[in-house]
């Protein structure tokens, strides 16, 4: 490496060939895939994962340049007298234009920030040359560097346009010189502006040729013809490396144990199959005792037109076998028509979500944690069957049309009970219920994007809002049916990205129309496990608050470290900061509660004041452990309220 002086051997080689179109007055870009080839290890799971995170968009005139969920101050922010250093180290005339070299450096420790020098010109200010390395001391995970290059060709006085974007990470477990990671190198060529060639809106709100399989099968001429850039002496090689390279046992073996814990799956290549996830294997709840799950799925590529996935699950207190199975058919490519459908029958905690649609392959903490707080006995049998189909007319905006059959009881009728008022049963109570609902839905993520064009993709970011609004109705008497009902929900999410940390907000809505027993109804997501889940109360038991209508608002701040990194005995220990506020209001009508009064579980909603708690945690703990000391703001008068606990969460995160 010509930066590091380190020898490496690559593995995996990706080329993108493609036309940019832009408009500043519409604020509209779009990228037009001419070309895309891979090399190497191409339909690795894990390979394909870690790749994405080098398609971060990046402007060096912004405040804060986000890399791997975290904002590095830039050298040029407004802010940057603050943060860095400068000293005016040269002067001289590059492509007739007199520049000035200015050396950076931090003025702190563990900030988040860069050293190098820029050269800029001396009347437009705009930046001809620039180089950004990331400090050794900053508060990153498993990233020992980052550097970045840009250069800048001089269109006129006032305009620089960028010529040649290079980027490289090196990541490792470890930060110290001799300890070996994996390099991630991108290197971004623009040639052949043109400008004044305005396109309408319309042009820019489709995707162009990313269903195109042709994209990805171009001949080796398409690419010597079209390459702004020759391809070095390593990556002219990459072929006759890897058929090597899979043959050595020590590589084959560090390949597959990163491949397991990158995807979660253990991938049968000969088979095209995936067992998995080994995440999910072990579990434990009062209703099951100890469970075991073993699922598989079929996975050709990354770009599959299609996709089945199923499990089952056995558990060793009831002696009862579980299963879940589903399908998913991509039907057209350009409009993203997908139709899927499958089947759970199993253990689970209702109201743990409020607006999420129905999961057929759901598994969820509350039932497989081997710890919980308090009793975990409220759990449910759930025999649900769904169909769906969805189409994406529009990128990023997605319509959906779906149908369930589910069936609910109780897991435990002795100690939790779903009894519901029913004038037709021989005893007037009923303890089942089997219901019909068809729904709608709306699905809106602008700014999201996404690699691949298979029936499942991808995401590259993670800095897009989310709007979700779903119609749904309940009909009685259709396949024996027992309610009718309309339920409204929308939801809205936006992650912020600031220059003191990430902010996470979501706002929840939803009004139930009609009577419907406690099975039917939103419940406030509680938390009774010690893991920590965001868009759930950390302080409320399961089933502790019932509505029909419902507002909740999920505040969570990370500060990554900028409270820390000044104070001089924590820094080494690159500790991060999470501060958070949750409250929740809701109604609960008396039709509704007269219907499931013969339940034990206590009716009540946070109609009178709404319910708040709020936490402190810290993250980065070994770099893989977070905890959270969560407090009750109010309603300490409920039966066995929790006015204090304590969740975690572990996790690979930068």
């Amino acid at each position: 490496s010509r930066i590091t002086g380190k020898t490496y051997l690559p593995i995996f080689l990706n080329e993108t060939f493609s036309k940019v179109y832009g408009d500043n007055k519409l604020a509209e870009t779009k990228e037009d895939i001419l070309g895309n080839k891979n090399s190497g290890f191409s339909n690795n799971q894990a390979l394909i994962a870690f790749v994405k995170d080098l398609y971060s968009d990046y402007n060096i005139y912004n405040n804060y340049l986000k890399f791997f969920d975290k904002s590095f101050t830039s050298p040029l922010s407004k802010t940057g007298v603050d943060t860095y250093n400068y000293v005016l180290s040269d002067s001289a005339y590059i492509d007739n234009k007199w520049c000035y070299n200015i050396i950076y450096y931090p003025r702190r420790k563990n900030e988040l920030t860069f050293k190098g020098d820029f050269w800029v010109n001396d009347t437009t200010f705009a930046i001809k040359k620039i180089n950004l390395e990331v400090t050794r001391s900053a508060n990153i995970n498993w990233v020992k560097d980052i550097y970045i290059e840009q250069e800048f060709e001089v269109l006129n006085d006032s305009v620089f346009l960028l010529k040649r974007d290079y980027m490289l990470s090196d990541f490792s477990f470890s930060k110290k010189e001799k300890a070996r990671g994996v390099y991630g190198k991108r290197t971004t060529v623009y040639k052949n502006y043109m400008f004044d060639i305005p396109k309408p809106r319309e042009f820019y709100k489709v995707d162009a040729n990313q269903f195109d399989p042709s994209v990805f099968e171009k001949e080796d001429s398409f690419w010597s013809d079209n390459r702004l850039e020759p391809l070095n002496k390593d990556e002219k090689g990459i072929y006759q490396l890897l058929d090597t390279l899979r043959t050595v046992p020590k590589f084959k073996s560090m390949y597959n144990i990163a491949s397991i814990l990158g995807s979660g799956y253990v991938e049968i290549d000969k088979w095209n199959i995936d067992i998995g996830s080994v995440f999910n294997v072990f579990g434990y709840n009062e209703a099951e005792g100890m469970r075991l799950r073993m699922g598989a799925r079929t996975y050709f590529g990354q770009n599959d037109p299609w996709r089945l996935e199923g499990y089952m699950a056995y558990g060793f207190g009831d002696h009862k076998f579980k299963h879940g199975f589903s399908a998913k058919w991509l039907v057209d490519k350009k409009n993203r028509i997908i139709v899927s459908g499958g089947n759970r029958r199993d253990i689970g905690q209702l109201g743990i979500s409020l607006t999420a649609a129905s999961d057929v392959l759901g598994r969820n903490q509350a039932t497989s944690s081997v710890l919980t707080v308090g009793s975990n006995n409220r759990l449910s049998n759930v025999n649900l069957s769904a169909f769906n189909l969805e189409i994406e007319p529009i990128t990023n905006l997605k319509f959906g049309v779906g149908s369930s059959l589910r069936t609910l009881s109780s897991a435990l009728p002795d100690l939790f009970s779903l009894d519901y008022v029913d004038p037709e049963s021989p005893t007037g109570i009923s303890s089942e219920i089997k219901q019909f609902e068809i729904s709608t839905q709306v699905v809106y993520t602008p700014g999201r994007r996404t690699i691949g064009y298979g029936v499942e993709r991808r995401n590259i970011n993670d800095d897009y809002s989310t709007l979700f609004l779903s119609y749904s109705q309940g009909l009685e008497g259709f396949l024996e049916s027992d309610f009718n009902y309309r339920k409204v929900q929308f939801s809205y999410s936006q992650p912020w990205q600031l220059g003191w940390g990430r902010l996470l907000s979501s706002v929840e809505l939803g009004k139930t129309f009609g009577e419907v027993p406690l099975g039917l109804l939103n419940v406030i997501p509680g938390n009774q496990t010690f893991f920590s889940v965001y868009n759930s109360f950390a302080t409320l038991d399961f089933y502790e608050f019932v509505t029909d209508t419902y507002a909740t608002v999920h505040l969570e701040h990370n500060f990554n470290g900028r409270l820390f990194s000044r104070i001089p005995f924590m820094r080494k220990w690159n500790l991060r900061e999470i501060v958070g506020i949750r409250g929740a209001w809701g109604d609960l009508s008396d039709e509704n509660i007269a219907l499931s009064s013969p339940t034990n579980v206590p009716l009540i909603a946070p109609t009178n004041k709404i319910y708040y708690e709020y936490s402190v945690g810290i993250g980065n703990i070994f770099r893989i452990l977070r905890i959270d000391f969560n407090f009750r703001g109010n309603y300490l008068e409920n039966p066995d309220a929790r006015a204090f606990g304590v969740t975690g969460s572990f996790g690979f995160s930068f």
